[in-house]
């Protein structure tokens, strides 16, 4: 059992201050007052916390799905950032949260690698949260500096088993997106490479492209433009189907490597023992953001695609997490990553 009471507490001190919630002079009654009345919800302006920096994937993605979630509920949608440790931070302070449905989670995969990762997390995924649905699951691109001298990803994996002590594998720091898909690479080939993390994807990408390190794997959303402007040389994409933004780009399936199969999902959580009426009506503003062709034309540019609406459930969520919780604890445990 969490220490509710402790924790409820905690949250309310810090809603009074508009650190973590909602800053008071955004609210129409200038308090949270809510109470998890789910009849008369919301009644003030609902935050959804992206626990990355803005201008990110994640925060890009919880950007185009808050107007249409408010137009739904009736209400403001404010998003938060709250970044640090990987996304530790944001998502424990939601998981500490008053759980009325006014403090939203929009967290990535790593809500299930981070349990592995971090010795000391403080929360638990399955128990301190409420899942409301998915969202989207943006597919991971295996690119490299463009005079690299593999020329398809079955050539890649030959250079790098008979290169493992000299080739460089770049990635955004432990625990993000392209670190993952890293790991899964190097399962997937039998091969320990030397990784090289950066302080996010920017720096990673910029040190590809001016042929810094070699190659690296990370999401359409960040590498889309680089491959289209020829800036780096593209190998395969990680999903069972091509994108349709970068339709010459085969599949890891069609490029021989069915094994390296990852994508970015996204999804939405409350605190645990949020009312069930209100993950209800969250839940149906997200299939309802999901469905809009405005929605559906931004997600498409970044070479994504809303999820279908049975999969932006509670139900459909907690499936996918427990899942993954298993999936990334075994490769992670295998690798012998840890974050201190």
């Amino acid at each position: 059992m969490r220490e509710t009471s402790r924790y409820r507490a905690a949250a309310r001190m810090i809603a009074a201050i508009g650190v973590v919630t909602l800053v008071a002079a955004c609210s129409g009654n200038g308090g949270a007052n809510g109470g998890g009345d789910a009849a008369g919800y919301p009644d003030q302006n609902i935050t959804i916390v992206v626990p990355f920096s803005a201008g990110g994937p994640t925060d890009t993605v919880t950007r185009m799905i808050a107007e249409p979630m408010a137009a739904k509920l009736g209400g403001k949608v404010v998003v938060q950032n709250v970044e640090g440790a990987g996304g530790t931070v944001g998502a424990g302070e939601v998981a500490r949260a008053e759980p009325d449905g006014y403090t939203v989670l929009m967290h990535h995969i790593g809500m299930s690698t981070a349990p592995a990762l971090y010795k000391d997390l403080g929360y638990k995924p399955l128990e301190d949260f409420e899942m409301v649905g998915l969202v989207t699951e943006v597919p991971m691109t295996v690119v490299a500096r463009k005079d690299f001298a593999p020329t398809t990803l079955q050539d890649l994996v030959t250079h790098v088993k008979a290169n493992a002590n000299k080739v460089t594998l770049a990635n955004a720091g432990i625990g993000a997106a392209s670190h993952l898909c890293g790991l899964l690479f190097q399962t997937a080939t039998g091969v320990k490479l030397q990784e090289v993390p950066y302080q996010g994807t920017g720096p990673a990408l910029t040190d590809l492209v001016g042929g810094q390190v070699d190659f690296m794997c990370d999401q359409t959303t960040n590498t889309s433009g680089q491959i289209t402007a020829g800036k780096v040389k593209a190998y395969a994409v990680t999903t069972p189907e091509r994108v349709k933004s970068l339709p010459d780009l085969p599949t890891t399936v069609e490029a021989g490597l069915p094994q390296l199969q990852v994508s970015v999902w996204h999804g939405l959580y409350v605190p645990a023992d949020t009312p069930q009426e209100i993950v209800e009506k969250l839940s149906e503003a997200l299939k309802v953001a999901l469905a809009d062709q405005g929605v559906i034309d931004q997600m498409a540019k970044l070479g994504t695609a809303p999820v279908p609406a049975q999969d932006a459930t509670p139900q459909a969520h907690r499936a996918k997490l427990e899942e993954q919780l298993g999936t990334w604890g075994k490769i992670i445990a295998d690798a012998g990553v840890k974050v201190s």
